[in-house]
């Protein structure tokens, strides 16, 4: 298959399986100015599926870091209502939403971590009414990305320009498995292995996972009582099925937030608001995460736990076997989206409603009460090595091997 109809595929499949739209739905779509040309060709396939308006929403990361370097923390906090409302306005609508990264992992390097954690802040508040109801299935949403040449050139040192935006494009459409022309049936059959993996981690219900692994890892993570594991497609409010995440090898869950104990080593760098946090640690006592390390960007890892309470705790523990498509690249992205899914992670922040029985309907309070965990973050970092082992317990101290050198025992 040419480049050209594997981006149509690519196109097609974000329209038709990421968001799945519908007639009558309005869709936004945070769109990179260097993917403007990407982005209009998703807008006309929503349109040819009947959708009510395609609202583009252009960013610019190089306006991103010169206005950072410029403004004070104060106005970076400032989001105006009419910002917010036009998004909020969109989600009490039940748009589905779209949004294209195509980031310099570097770019924001340098930049004063108390204004980078100011905005992240500011968005969450400002935005909550969107957030909540996509929490509550009310937003059908998918996250999808396009090259940019320095992300390219980062992963490919070797390479130049087009040279590794190419090589970049042909690892991307690998991990969303475009260019067979039958993405949308290999899609459904992947599926189809994640809810079976979902399911075998459902009726085991756990009380705690031991993870353990040659960096130095030995962590327990207790997960919330009646926890659910999910994983690949996901269903709206009105029953109608999309992919959140594209690629996504993972299954999911919710750790009890007052349950974590020892230490977790990173597998892979975090890029985290355009900086790197590189070999880091963090051991947790009783849920918190009470002390941490990192030989690079400490000072932003600092920043990320010191937003809130929250951030202190965990809110999703993930599997994904070494042995994943991603993994087996053999390449480090740069970019959750892709390096989440090489590797076991865990994320510090904001838990998931839907990972709990009947979390979607709980109030905060109640979600709490039940171990959830509440951040205006939700960052996820990476744990998982060839040789990590994760053992789960039951409720009466049976214990199940769930993971061997890196893989799912079953």
């Amino acid at each position: 298959m040419e480049f050209a109809q594997k981006l149509e595929e690519y196109a097609q499949l974000i329209v038709n399986a990421g968001i799945n739209a519908a007639a009558d739905r309005y869709v936004t779509i945070t769109c990179p100015v260097i993917a403007a040309d990407f982005g209009c060709k998703i807008a006309e396939k929503c349109y040819k599926k009947g959708v009510k308006d395609v609202i583009m929403l252009y960013v610019d990361e190089n306006f991103a870091r010169v206005r950072y370097e410029n403004v004070s923390v104060q106005t970076i906090g400032d989001i105006p209502a009419w910002q917010a409302e036009r998004r909020n306005f969109y989600a009490r609508e039940g748009c589905c939403n779209i949004a294209i990264i195509a980031d310099d992992p570097e770019i924001f390097t340098g930049i004063d971590g108390e204004k980078l954690q100011t905005a992240a802040v500011a968005a969450h508040k400002a935005y909550k009414e969107f957030y909540d109801i996509m929490d509550k299935g009310g937003v059908r949403w998918t996250i999808v990305a396009y090259p940019n040449v320095k992300w390219a050139e980062k992963i490919f040192p070797a390479l130049r320009g087009a040279d590794a935006v190419n090589a970049l494009w042909e690892k991307i459409f690998t991990a969303v498995r475009v260019g067979a022309g039958n993405a949308f049936d290999q899609w459904s059959a992947h599926d189809a292995v994640l809810k079976a993996r979902a399911k075998k981690m459902n009726d085991y219900a756990f009380s705690y996972l031991h993870y353990t692994n040659a960096l130095g890892t030995d962590l327990k993570v207790g997960l919330v009582k009646n926890h659910i594991w999910a994983g690949g497609s996901e269903t709206d409010s009105d029953g109608v099925v999309y992919f959140p995440n594209m690629p996504t090898e993972e299954i999911f869950t919710m750790p009890d937030k007052d349950r974590v104990d020892g230490v977790v080593y990173s597998a892979m760098p975090l890029v985290y608001q355009g900086s790197i946090i590189d070999k880091f640690h963090i051991r947790f006592k009783n849920g918190r995460a009470e002390a941490f390390g990192a030989e690079k960007g400490e000072d932003i890892l600092a920043a990320i736990l010191n937003t809130d309470e929250g951030s202190r705790h965990l809110g999703e523990a993930a599997l994904i076997p070494y042995e994943s498509p991603i993994s087996q690249m053999h390449i480090l992205f740069y970019e959750t989206l892709f390096d989440e899914n090489a590797s076991c992670h865990l994320a510090l922040g904001d838990c998931y409603p839907n990972t709990v029985a009947g979390g979607e309907s709980m109030t905060r309070e109640a979600l709490s009460a039940v171990g959830g965990n509440h951040s205006v973050n939700h960052v996820d970092f990476m744990i998982g090595t060839a040789d990590t082992n994760i053992d789960g317990v039951q409720e009466d101290g049976t214990v199940i091997p769930v993971f061997r050198n890196g893989n799912f025992v079953f």
